[in-house]
C-alpha cells in the first residue's frame, strides 16, 4: 500500500500549530497505538456525506490508520468538544464520492497527494459511528 512520508517540518511544527489552533478546518483525532498502547495525535480534516462524518488519510497507509484498524475506538476534538466514535474502512469501490467531497472542502492543500496518489485505494477512508450509538 502506498504511503507520503511527511516532512520534518509537518509532523513537528505544522500539525502541532493545526490541532492547537484549528487552521484549516482541521480537528485532532486521538488513536491508541498499536506498539505502546499510547494515545497518538493527528491534525484531520473530517467530511460528512449523506449524514455520515468520515475520516481521510491523504498520504495513504499511515500509522495513523494502521492504529485505527487495529483498534477503531478514536476520538475526534474539535472546537466544540471530543466524541467517541468506532471506525469502520470503506472499501476502496466506494471511496470516490467521498474522497469528491473530502477533496472540495480540504482545498488546495490536499490536491499533491491525489496527483501522487491518484488510485482511490491508496486513501484509506473510514465512517465514525458515535461510540455507544
Amino acid at each position: 500500500m502506498a504511503y507520503l512520508k511527511p516532512p520534518w517540518f509537518t509532523v513537528k511544527i505544522f500539525n502541532r500549530i493545526a490541532m492547537a489552533t484549528g487552521i484549516s478546518n482541521s480537528e485532532t483525532l486521538t488513536v491508541t497505538t498499536r506498539s505502546t498502547g499510547q494515545p497518538q495525535q493527528i491534525p484531520v480534516v473530517t467530511v460528512d456525506v449523506g449524514g455520515t462524518k468520515y475520516l481521510v488519510s491523504t498520504r495513504g497507509e499511515s500509522q495513523w490508520v494502521k492504529n485505527v484498524r487495529a483498534n477503531p475506538d478514536v476520538t475526534v476534538t474539535d472546537k466544540s468538544g471530543t466524541t467517541k466514535y468506532v471506525a469502520r474502512e470503506i472499501p476502496a469501490q466506494q471511496r470516490p464520492p467521498i474522497l469528491a467531497a473530502y477533496r472540495k472542502k480540504a482545498g488546495k492543500v490536499v490536491e499533491g497527494y491525489f496527483r501522487k496518489l491518484p488510485d482511490p485505494a491508496d486513501h484509506p477512508v473510514f465512517a465514525l459511528t458515535a461510540a455507544g450509538g
